[in-house]
This record gives structure tokens, sequence and C-alpha cells, in this order.
């Protein structure tokens, strides 16, 4: 398929802007989202990341079926730029050699792979620390290593439903509702990732790296918020609301006469700013049934259908100017399209393209991070599969070429790996 989309070029890096990762190697053996989200912003500041896979099939998202450019799906090139790809079948030894001999060169380990799977493979943590303790090994896993669900495998929307952050989300007369990102497996790979720097930063102190760990579960229940902690304050299991925190009649999604728009007044100062400056109704204020915070919750039904009237009589940019001139919060509730085409989006340089060596170019969207002195690197597109197989080997490890059609011919690069050629390219 066509990329449709026309994308600008990334505006260029300062060339003599250090990175903020630079040195730091990182192994990876993840694979899905969360893993390879968290590498992924490692490897967008600097470091070395090393995605191991297994041969033929590679990480379940390259066969994720949103979108393709050349064979490479949306979802493996959206978890897996700036990373130098190798396979390994780990079932051989000389497999497991490889990946031992990396591990022990790695600053930093990453992996989510079922309980006991690393200690199969001689790859577990109290292993490798013995021949390198300044290591971060940080493992990402559904319900953690330890505990009575440790052996269970899952899934993001597994956890958003068991750790009740789902039976938040949704209308009061309807059922509980996923969200439609994969929220919990990217605030497990940003965990991870604060996980890790943070074991960096007492590494600098100490002098000895450690194991972290992060559980989607763990993750997934923090996500509750201020929902979860009022539980814990009064017992009272929280409701679905919608689009209104709270229920409350001013803030969520009211249709102006061309589209929908969020308003978000969430205190008596803006909504003063709303029905003054914006709507023209002072009445709504000294009205004693919308005096008040309280007063306008009580009354929710009734002030949530008045405001719903005004605003429908009007255009949305009517509005929006409006609300913007008295600094009342409001926006536009985008389609994807209409939000990727925003001004603000190409203003920001949030998206661009990147050169592939198979599709041409592929769309980027680039870090939300944006640093000084040290920003992200230069883009390059995720991997293809074992595409630096060779590469890592000559470079990370010493191999020679005959050394490495000697692996090839043992299995470690899988069983259809084509003989007389470098596994998976020669980068």
């Amino acid at each position: 398929m066509a990329m449709e989309v026309a994308l600008p070029d990334r505006k260029p890096r300062p060339a003599d802007a250090p990175a903020a990762l630079a040195g730091l190697l990182v192994v990876d053996f993840t694979r899905v989202v969360a893993g390879p989200a968290c590498t992924q912003t490692l490897a967008d500041f600097g470091a070395e990341v090393i995605k191991i896979e297994q041969p033929i099939k590679g990480d379940d998202t390259r066969a994720y079926e949103h979108a393709e450019l050349a064979g490479e799906s949306a979802a493996f090139l959206s978890l897996n730029r700036n990373k130098r790809g190798m396979v390994l079948d780990l079932a051989t030894p000389e497999a497991r050699d490889i990946a031992r001999a990396l591990v022990a060169k790695a600053d930093v380990v990453v992996e989510n792979f079922s309980s006991h799977v690393m200690e199969k493979h001689g790859l577990d943590y109290p292993t490798v620390s013995n021949t390198n303790p300044g290591l971060i090994y940080c493992s990402i896993s559904a319900y953690g290593r330890t505990g009575p669900f440790a052996w269970r495998s899952g899934f993001d929307p597994i956890t958003q439903a068991e750790s009740g952050f789902m039976s938040l989300n949704g209308f009061p007369d309807g059922p509980p509702v996923r969200t439609g990102p994969p929220i919990v497996d990217f605030a497990t790979g940003m965990s991870a990732c604060n996980a890790i720097l943070l074991a960096l930063a007492a590494r600098q102190r100490l002098g000895r790296g450690q194991h972290v760990e992060v559980a989607l579960f763990d993750v997934a229940l923090a996500l509750t918020g201020f929902s979860g902690m009022a539980y814990l304050m009064n017992g009272v299991n929280p409701t679905r609301t919608g689009n209104s925190p709270n229920d409350s009649p001013t803030v969520g999604v009211f249709e102006a006469s061309d589209g929908p728009l969020y308003v978000a007044c969430a205190n008596d100062r803006l909504y003063h700013r709303l029905v003054t400056d914006v709507l023209g109704r002072p009445d709504l204020l000294s009205d004693p049934r919308f005096s008040t915070r309280k007063a306008r919750w009580t009354n929710r039904k009734q002030l949530r259908g008045m405001l719903g009237e005004i605003l429908a009589t009007d255009r949305m940019d009517v509005w929006i100017s409006r609300m913007n001139q008295a600094g009342v919060p409001v926006g536009r509730v985008r389609t994807v399209a209409q939000a990727f085409d925003a001004p603000e989006v190409r203003a920001r340089d949030r998206i661009c393209r990147v050169p592939h060596p198979t599709a041409g170019i592929v769309p980027n969207i680039e870090p939300a991070i944006s640093m000084q002195m040290t920003p992200a690197v230069v883009p390059s597109a995720a991997p293809r599969l074992g595409e630096h197989t060779v590469s890592v080997l000559r470079d990370r490890l010493g191999y020679s070429d005959r050394e490495i059609e000697a692996l090839r011919e043992r299995g470690a690069f899988g069983p259809n790996a084509p003989m007389g050629q470098a596994p998976g390219g020669n980068k």
C-alpha cells in the first residue's frame, strides 16, 4: 500500500548537539508494545539498542493489521525506530552464547518474556549480574515476577479489566469500555523507561546495577488515579461518568452547529468567564440553581441542557474564538485525520518522513520529549527482520565472516537462514 499522507522532511538536527544517552548499550529482548515503547525512548535519545527477535516471524507486531508499507506494519514501525535488529534462535546453544556475550557488555537489558524463560536460557538477572554487576536489568510482565499471578500471561485490555481501570471508562448506562490505544502498555513502557533511568542514576552514585520490574497490572491500578484514591478514602465504588469527570455539567462534549467541542470549565472562575464573557448569559451565574459549584452539580441536568441549547446555535470556530479570548479551555473533538493535519502539528514538527530500504520512505511521529541541549537523534526506520545481525556480531563481538557462517550452519539464526549470504543483511 502506498503512503497516503504528504509528510515533510525532518528538520536538521544540530550537528554538534550531544545525545543524552550516547554510549549506553541496551540489549532488548522485548516484543509487542510495552517493552518496545520503553526501548524506543532510550534509542530516541542516543542509546544503542540491539533488538533481538526470533527467526522467521520476529516481533508479533510485524504482522499486525492496522496498515502496512512494503510489508512493514504501522505497529512495528511506530515502536521500533532507531534500533539495530538481529535474529537469534535462543533454542540453540550458539545463539544463547551470543546473547550472553552481548549482555556481558550491556548497560541495560530489557525483557518481557513469560516467567522463567530468561532463567531457562541462562539470561536471568542472578546469573548475568555475576559477570556484569553494573547491569540494569528491567523485567516487564503482566502481573509481576512475584505474587500469586506471576505465572499468568496477560495483555493491556486484560489488565485494564482486572485493575478496575476499565470500569471507569464509558457511560453510566453502558458497559465498561477499554481505551482505544493500549494506554496501559504505553504507560508501562514509560514507567519502565523511568525505572531504567532511575537505576542508571543510582548506579552512578552507588557503583552497582540492579533488577527493576514493571507490571502492567500495577500500572493499570495506579492509572485509576484519584478515583482509586477516593474509593480507599470513602469506600464508595466509583462509577462511569462518560466525557464529564464527576458528571460535571460544565465539562465535556457539547455540539456546536457544525460539530463537537470539548469544554472544560472546572471551577467557579472559569464558569464565570463562560456564562458572562462567552455566552452573554450572566443570569446563569446569578440564578441560585447555578451560582455555586455544588449547586451546579445538584442541578446538572438542567444546566447541561441549557448550555447545550446555547452552544448549538453557532459554529465551532465562533465558540472557540470567544472561549480562547476569554481564557476558557476548549478544543475541537477531532478525528485522527483532522488532528494530524492540524496546523499546530506541522508548526511543532510532530511528524515527518524517514528513509526506508524497501518502502522508500515511512512516516514518523516524533518523540513527545523536546530537549534543548540533547535533542532526539536523527530518526532511522525500524529495522527489517535481522537487518543488523552481521554488523552486531562483527562490531560488538568481533566475529569473523567465517565464524558467522559457521553459526548459521549450526542454526543460530534459525532454520531458514540462507547460506552464503549475511543473515538479514550486511549493515
